[in-house]
This record gives structure tokens, sequence and C-alpha cells, in this order.
């Protein structure tokens, strides 16, 4: 199950669960306190029972004189519960029937394991029923989000047969016509087309992949170098020195690139781009258009530019994480943007 169907499947779960569980204990309080009111009246039954057979046992009695006061048959609870009974032939005085508050507890609280014994048992039906609604409304989303990532994959397969074709006629002409900037231009736009389909690729089913040691200085090279030549009016600088790493080189090279990638293609004309290192923390920093809501760039489809399909970054966080690579971006608009790699838990 991949995160965003299991978060789907959380909150369902959860927000059913939520619900169930929130009327049972309606329920419960409710049969609670209509119990509490049935002791109450089984309580003054025995009193009276009491009073007119004068069996009392656990109860005390005594008998005190009439007044406006003191009512018959009415349950009073001050303390203990007590009530006032009428005694036959005698009009001075009423019988006063003592009822212990302790010994209404305890029936209280044996009432009241019996509820929480239903409300458990109630409670592991609802986890159940809660656990079937939720697979019950996920499988159309999955089926959906299926059909959706196979027709991606169709779409990425057929890309490879005329992107190939491409490359091969473009370095037969290139040996025809020899070195051009256009056909490096093409070129150029082709590989950027092959990093979507890479970017794409690692969308869907991610990169886990064996890790190797190497020295990013290599890589960073490599891909600046490239990068240059993507957008000539951006100068790319890097001021980072022999470092080696020990984790997957190819999905270090694709956070590099969809970091390079943003920072040429949303800078102004003549912007830089500064690449360093500072205790272990790889900073790529640009003096673009910056973001309004950095706090959101790595959320599935964000984005802020009418350009891109808003993933770019969303992979980035994706394979930081796959990597143990703590990711950070600082921006404000119109002053550009900051992103940091924190590289200590893979320096060799």
């Amino acid at each position: 199950m991949k995160s965003y169907e299991l978060e789907s499947f959380l909150k369902s779960f959860l927000l059913f669960l939520v619900l169930l569980e929130v009327l049972l204990a309606i329920n419960f309080w409710h049969e609670y306190e209509v119990g509490k009111q049935e002791t109450k009246e089984k309580i003054r039954f025995e009193m009276k029972l009491c009073a007119y057979t004068v069996q009392c046992e656990g109860m005390q009695t005594d008998f005190v004189e009439r007044s406006k006061e003191k009512e018959e048959n009415t349950l009073y609870e001050k303390g203990d519960f007590y009530s006032y009974f009428h005694v036959p032939t005698v009009e001075k005085y009423l019988m006063k029937v003592v009822y212990p508050k302790e010994k209404y507890l305890r029936k209280v609280t044996a009432m009241q394991e019996k509820l929480l014994r239903k409300f458990l048992l109630y409670s592991l039906f609802a986890v159940l029923v809660s656990f079937l609604f939720a697979v019950y409304a996920l499988m159309p989303l999955r089926r959906a989000l299926r059909l959706n990532e196979e027709f991606v994959k169709d779409i990425l397969h057929d890309f490879n047969t005329p992107l190939s074709s491409m490359k091969i006629n473009l370095k037969l002409l290139q040996k025809e016509t020899g070195h051009s900037i256009k056909i490096e231009r093409i070129e150029n736009n082709i590989e950027t087309m092959l990093s979507l389909q890479k970017n794409l690729r690692a969308f869907l089913k991610g990169i886990r992949t064996q890790a190797e040691v190497f020295d990013i200085e290599e890589v960073l090279n490599e891909r600046i170098s490239y990068f240059r030549t993507l957008y000539p009016d951006i100068r790319y600088i890097s001021e980072v020195q022999s470092f080696r790493v020990e984790t997957n080189r190819d999905a270090f090279s694709r956070v590099v690139d969809n970091i390079l990638s943003n920072a040429g293609k949303y800078n102004d004309p003549g912007g830089n781009v500064v690449i360093c290192m500072t205790n272990n923390v790889l900073k790529i920093k640009d003096t673009g258009k910056g973001i309004a809501h950095p706090e959101k760039v790595f959320s599935r489809y964000y984005k802020e530019q009418e350009r891109g399909i808003g993933i770019g970054l969303h992979i980035v966080k994706k394979l930081c994480d796959e990597m143990s690579v703590p990711v950070r971006i600082e921006s404000k608009e119109r002053k550009g943007t900051e992103v940091s790699l924190e590289l200590s838990a893979i320096a060799v």
C-alpha cells in the first residue's frame, strides 16, 4: 500500500471510528444516567419497604417530629440518602429511613463496570466495522490510481522509441554537419524530456537500488555543465570541493537535477546559482523569483508557476527520505531560494 493510499485508508477508518465511538459514548452515557436514576428509585422502594415491614437490613431508622419541611416518600440526598414515611396510628412522628451512600456507590460502581465491558465490546465491533468500511471506500480509489499509473507507464514506454530515434538521428546529423549550437539545444531538450521520464518513474515506483561510494563534486560538476548549456543566461557557480558519500548515486543525481533545474528555470535573466558546502550541508542558492509558500513545495502537484507539473520537489523529498538526507527550503519572493541537504548521515 502506497503512502497516499495508506493516508486515505487511515483517514476513512479514523473518521468512521470516531463517529461510531461518539454515538456509542452518547448512548452509554444516557444508559448510565438512566441506570443511576433507576438505582435511586430502587433505593426509595427498599426504604419504603423497610418502613412498612421493618425489615431494614443495611439501613438505619429513627423517629422524628412531623413538619412541613419533611415531605413523605421523597428521596433526599445529603451525604447519605434518607426519606420520611408515615407511621400508621401515629400522627405526630414520621419514620426516617437512612440508606448509606457507600452502599449506593458500590451499586453504581458495579453498574459502571458492566457498562464499560459492554462499551469495550461494542468498540471492538466498531473497529471491525470501521476497518471494513475503510477498505470498501479505498477500493474504487485504488482501482482508479492503478489505471492512472498504468496509463502513465504506457505513455512513458511509448516515449522511449521516438526519443531514442531522435537522439540517434541527432548524432548522425552532428557527424554530417559538425558541431552546432542549435543541435546542442535540441539534444538538451531531449535530455530534459528523458529527465522528466525518470522523474515520473521515480514518482510511480521510487528508486531503491544499492548504495555506492562516490564524490559529489563529480556529480555536481557533471550536472552543472549540463544546466549551463540548458540555461546559458544563468551563472552556475560551484564552490564544492571533494566530498565523498555513500548512497544511491542515481537518486542523489536526480535530487540535484531537480534542484538545479528549478534554480535555472525560475531564475531571473542574468541571475546566479551558487552551490556550496558548510558543515556537511550542501546548499544550492539562487537569485530567482522566490517561493510564496515554501512550506508547501514538497506537496504532490503543488506549484506556483504555470510551468511544470508540480512533482519535482515532491520527488526530491521522497528520494531524500529514502537516502536519509534531511532537506530544507528557505525562500523569499523576489529574493531567491536556498535548498539545504544535510549529508552527515551518508558522509564517508
